[in-house]
């Protein structure tokens, strides 16, 4: 949808708020407000806009506080959230003739995003697997994820384990699901260990679902494939699926797209002036920010200053002999990539890189092969722009754990590729769950194979 319609669209604003849903849920202004998931009204009349932008530009679009979504480096576009004054704005400054809106009613599109009802997951003699069917036909919030967690250990109890490493800020649990198959052939201290986080920013819902359905995945091929157990017999795997509790559960109880954690910062608010970008927190490369403790992106004053970056670096000193970390994966949404180390830097190459580049096409095949989705590979510093302005790539967890841990470490940014966003429905949670299985379960294979050669 180009922007001459929206313009049109904009001067008689009844159109686009009552444009029909491309789904099947009814328009949110026809329930009523006390059915609601939440205050609907924060959103009214905004739509997203992917727009082109320029190496000039980017630092003062970024210092308009815009809410930007998706920051595509290679295409050189932006996915940003506006409203009719701020888009009037942008094209007093900017040629948006080849800007697009990419959702047009984005309060009906957040509507859409929660499940229709609160459902019965965890019916009464229902087996894991039962269970299981059911969790993962929609996106699931806290409690529920909780409760499925304790499920899976209650039927895997000599595979997994729950640890409670450290509390949030608002004193909700900061868990881990550790993942081991007994083996006499190897002792637990040569095992390497495999690390998989997701939900490090609130609104990234479908990492979390996918996140919990690898775990889910890689029990049913061991169940199905005793004979092809290797895998699982030879690494040990740690499981973060919400990293970022407390902004988690706000994106589902007050802001669907809330992205920092909640703890409070100096000369912030109880709004929007909130919260710590977790993924700009870690101790590699780590500058202060030079946007306002509003921005989405705000760093914090110091390294560790969010709760979660700190209790995960702690937990990983503390166990450092017990967790031999090989390979990490972090997942985000959105924009279907596979993004390498460096991101806060261009100029310097990790070890290696001919190898990560190798393993990295490797994944992208395998979820070709699975699903038909095409996941590009790209270095992480160009995907941030942080060659253009540094601070972008500055702290993140990527980089942390590449250099400080392990040897093999990517962000998978999942679908799509922009029509949905962060609001991807939930009929893709199986899919997307499907084909990233695909790809770690190549990724351990590369690791036992040859990339034991390369890790040394």
């Amino acid at each position: 949808m180009k922007l001459n319609y929206i313009f049109a669209a904009l001067a008689a604003a009844s159109q686009i708020r009552l444009m029909p849903s491309p789904h099947d849920k009814q328009h949110y202004k026809s329930v009523p407000v006390a059915e609601h998931p939440i205050n609907l009204a924060q959103y009214e009349n905004d739509f997203v806009v992917r727009m082109p932008y320029s190496s000039s530009s980017l630092e003062y679009l970024r210092s308009q506080e815009l809410k930007i979504w998706a920051r595509n480096g290679h295409k050189k576009t932006l996915d940003v959230q506006l409203d009719a004054g701020s888009l009037a704005q942008l094209g007093s400054l900017f040629d948006l003739s080849k800007a697009e809106v990419i959702i047009p009613d984005l309060a009906q599109a957040v509507y859409e995003s929660y499940p229709d009802k609160k459902e019965d997951v965890f019916a009464e003699g229902a087996d894991f697997h039962a269970t299981s069917e059911v969790f993962f036909k929609d996106y699931r919030n806290l409690e529920d994820i909780h409760q499925w967690l304790h499920l899976l250990q209650e039927t895997y109890p000599e595979l997994i384990s729950l640890e409670t490493i450290g509390r949030t800020y608002e004193d909700r649990p900061f868990r881990v699901v550790h993942l081991s198959v007994k083996n006499d052939d190897v002792n637990h201290e040569e095992k390497k260990t495999i690390v998989i986080t997701g939900g490090v920013h609130a609104r990234e819902w479908i990492s979390v679902s996918t996140v919990l359905y690898s775990v889910y995945a890689m029990l049913r091929h061991w169940e199905q494939n005793p004979h092809d157990s290797k895998t699982l017999a030879q690494l040990d795997f740690l499981f973060i699926p919400v990293l970022n509790p407390d902004g988690y559960v706000y994106s589902w109880e007050t802001d669907r797209l809330w992205r920092k954690n909640r703890q409070p910062v100096e000369g912030g608010d109880e709004g929007q002036c909130r919260g710590v970008d977790i993924d700009h927190s870690f101790d590699y490369h780590w500058t202060a920010s030079s946007e306002s403790v509003c921005s989405e992106e705000y760093a914090g004053k110091a390294p560790f200053e969010a709760h979660e970056s700190r209790i995960w670096d702690e937990y990983l000193n503390r166990t450092n002999e017990a967790h031999h970390i090989h390979g990490y994966v972090d997942l985000h949404s959105y924009d279907q990539e596979i993004l390498y180390p460096y991101v806060y830097s261009c100029e310097h190459s990790p070890r290696d890189e001919e190898n990560l580049i190798e393993l990295a096409y490797g994944i992208s095949k395998s979820i070709r092969w699975t699903s038909g989705k095409y996941y590009a590979v790209s270095p992480a510093c160009l995907d941030r722009d942080s060659d253009l302005l540094p601070e972008l790539g500055a702290g993140t967890a990527l980089d942390y754990m590449y250099r400080q841990r392990a040897y093999w470490a990517y962000q998978l940014k999942l679908r799509d590729s922009g029509s949905h966003g962060f609001l991807l429905p939930k009929k893709y949670i199986e899919p997307v769950g499907e084909e990233i299985a695909a790809g770690l379960k190549y990724f351990c294979k590369f690791i036992l194979t040859s990339g034991e050669a390369f890790s040394r």
